[in-house]
């Protein structure tokens, strides 16, 4: 376990096999291939349900800014994109590495009758196969934190986004609360593994998510970075005792 304090690791040094040599990103495709089936239910179980009330706040940020056009990048199985539909007269793409991810969320959005509303595509998020100033407005949840180039993907992410748009990145982030710190890392490190190992059948998921975690650049550094790659306005707010951290980017 890596345990970040002052100073942070790159999040692309973190990989979920450290023993192959295949890139972090392609890595990260083929585990979330390996883990599709069964992920909503691992994401919605091991979260204890708190994820549904993030998303919430996601949509209610972007609904504040009147995007009508709006990308989901590393949408997975397009539960935020979903969620982002409930705000009226949008028109939402997702885009996600893994093509297993994405054959689930599309038939989600065949049960839900959602499909004219929501197209999802198979795309690199460093390398968005978008045009400059396309979209009002932007999202990742739980994504940048999978990026082999975190600075790459978010200068991308401004170039297709239009001037004055807004982008919402949900991610975790590490609590300061020393009781709850200790719970929650106790939690990350012993209980999810296992328990993430046995549902999924993927032996390195569920490792892998606290080390990125550990690893990522929170805070003031994602400021910086968010900064550096072409947004002008960045803020952020911890939420759930700083489970999780929402971060608002203008471009």
């Amino acid at each position: 376990m890596v345990y970040i304090c002052s100073t942070f690791i790159l999040s692309a040094t973190i990989k979920p096999n450290p023993t192959s040599d295949s890139s972090k990103k392609q890595q990260v495709e083929e585990m979330f291939d390996n883990i599709s089936g069964r992920y909503d239910f691992l994401n919605h179980f091991l979260s204890l349900g708190i994820d549904y009330s993030w998303r919430k706040r996601v949509r209610r940020m972007i609904a504040k800014s009147g995007a009508k056009t709006i990308l989901d990048v590393a949408t997975g199985t397009a539960d935020l994109a979903i969620e982002l539909s409930k705000i009226p007269h949008t028109q939402i793409t997702g885009i996600d590495i893994s093509r297993g991810m994405l054959d689930k969320g599309d038939i989600k959005l065949e049960k839900l009758k959602l499909t004219n509303r929501i197209l999802l595509q198979q795309a690199d998020s460093e390398n968005l196969p978008f045009g400059n100033d396309s979209f009002d407005a932007m999202t990742v949840s739980f994504g940048v934190r999978n990026f082999e180039n975190l600075k790459a993907g978010m200068t991308d992410m401004c170039r297709v986004l239009k001037p004055g748009g807004i982008l919402a990145v949900l991610e975790f982030s590490k609590p300061t609360n020393p009781v709850f710190s200790g719970l929650y890392w106790f939690y990350f490190k012993y209980i999810l593994p296992p328990l993430g190992k046995l549902v999924s059948k993927d032996a390195t998921a569920y490792t892998y998510l606290p080390q990125s975690v550990a690893a990522f650049p929170e805070g003031q550094n994602f400021v910086k970075i968010a900064k550096e790659s072409g947004f002008s306005d960045v803020t952020f707010k911890p939420l759930t005792f700083g489970v999780c951290t929402l971060y608002r980017c203008v471009k």
